[in-house]
């Protein structure tokens, strides 16, 4: 294991804020000096563009973005053709939705998702369904939210050609058993799309053995900058994949008759300048998690995730909704007392939570709570600051939340 202590130093956030409790890693994550230092290095000295300029430095910052490539492939053991950089978790699973889904989908085939996505993993399907017809139909989650494989099984025919779902929730932190639902899908004929941007961070990852077909997630929840993200997908499938975006750089040629060839994946799918300094901190996010062992960082989550909710439990007046957690997500509410509210009480306590749907409507009328309080924790947290936590939800009532708010 690392040592968290030392580690909390690297943190410019949490050095410059020693007074401030962060529970919302769900949401983004600290970024440790290594990955500030590279993004700041890059546009110190080497703020040129990729793949477009004949002299020496664009040649060495166009060589970092594609190691940046190799990285993030050794960080998942994929390709590192298979490996697209993105915007983010939202951009590649709209990618996915509408290269893949939009393209080989046809009235009657079947679309099959969960009750606990995120917009992201969502909505796009929504559209895909309005305009070809498939089916989006949902796998039966049990009372408190958990995934049922035996649900799945059920819903599994030979008509289910799309399975997307998020293999770790982002409101009830739940962790799905990934590799055998690509299994069962793939029995059937079906593509598995895993929405990461939860799981990535926390958990060791590798795509070979989950045999997962497409995988999204975002650089900023797992200490790398905003605006960066990696779509990983099987290399066939990729090459099948229509483009979302066409410009610059994502084809080899084209003509005045309106001929186009693309490039090869994944370079057909980053049209444009990219988000250099992006990528090149992912790549500096990678390897420091790496560096740090994701066996280590899926441990600390996890011992985290079971003190916060053995704490959590002795409060009689804290309805919990995920207690089988163990990635640090831990979502609740306080009895009589508007989330938002509660939200609010814990700003004057220096503690920062999320309160609210958190971007998956459907999930909340599985659990029956229109609103909830998010606290996520991530690899900088330690349990002293859960017992702060607890400490300052011990004693609060509608009265002291008021005062707060007048």
């Amino acid at each position: 294991m690392f040592d968290v202590a030392a580690l909390r130093k690297q943190f410019p956030m949490i050095v410059n804020h020693p007074d401030l409790i962060y529970f919302d890693s769900a949401a983004t994550a600290y970024k440790p000096n290594k990955v500030i230092d590279t993004v700041m290095d890059y546009y110190r000295y080497q703020n040129v563009n990729v793949h477009r300029g004949d002299y020496e430095l664009s040649f060495q910052i166009s060589q970092a973005y594609e190691e940046a490539r190799e990285v993030l492939a050794k960080f998942l053991n994929a390709q590192a053709k298979e490996i697209v950089f993105t915007s983010g978790a939202s951009s590649s699973l709209n990618m996915v939705a509408y290269g893949y889904g939009q393209k080989f989908l046809k009235e009657g085939d079947i679309i099959l998702s969960t009750e606990a996505e995120h917009a992201s993993n969502i909505l796009p399907w929504f559209k895909v369904s309005e305009v070809t017809g498939a089916k989006l139909d949902y796998i039966p989650l049990n009372e408190n939210g958990l995934f049922d494989l035996a649900k799945f099984k059920e819903k599994l025919n030979a008509k289910v050609k799309v399975v997307t779902l998020a293999w770790v929730s982002n409101v009830l932190g739940y962790t799905l058993p990934l590799k055998e639902i690509c299994q069962l899908a793939h029995e059937t004929g079906a593509i598995v799309i895993a929405d990461g941007a939860q799981a990535v961070p926390h958990l060791k990852t590798d795509v070979k053995d989950l045999d997962v077909d497409f995988l999204a997630f975002s650089a900023h929840k797992m200490c790398g900058p905003s605006g960066a993200g990696v779509l990983y997908g099987k290399y066939d499938l990729l090459q099948k994949m229509d483009a979302l975006m066409l410009g610059g750089g994502s084809n080899a040629r084209f003509d005045i008759c309106g001929n186009i060839l693309l490039k090869e994946a994944p370079y057909r799918f980053e049209a444009g300048t990219p988000c250099i300094e992006g990528v090149l901190g992912m790549k500096a996010a990678a390897q420091f998690l790496m560096d740090l062992g994701m066996e280590n960082v899926e441990q600390h989550g996890k011992d985290l995730g079971a003190y916060f909710t053995k704490r959590m439990q002795e409060l009689e007046h804290i309805e919990v909704y995920n207690p089988n957690s163990d990635t640090g997500i831990m979502t609740f509410n306080v009895k009589g007392i508007f989330a938002q509210d509660v939200a609010t009480y814990l700003n004057s306590k220096n503690i920062c939570v999320r309160s609210g749907n958190h971007c998956a409507k459907i999930l909340l009328n599985v659990i029956g709570a229109s609103e909830t309080i998010r606290a996520s924790l991530y690899l900088y947290n330690t349990q002293q600051e859960i017992d702060y936590f607890v400490d300052q939800l011990r004693d609060i009532d509608i009265n002291k939340c008021l005062e707060v708010m007048l």
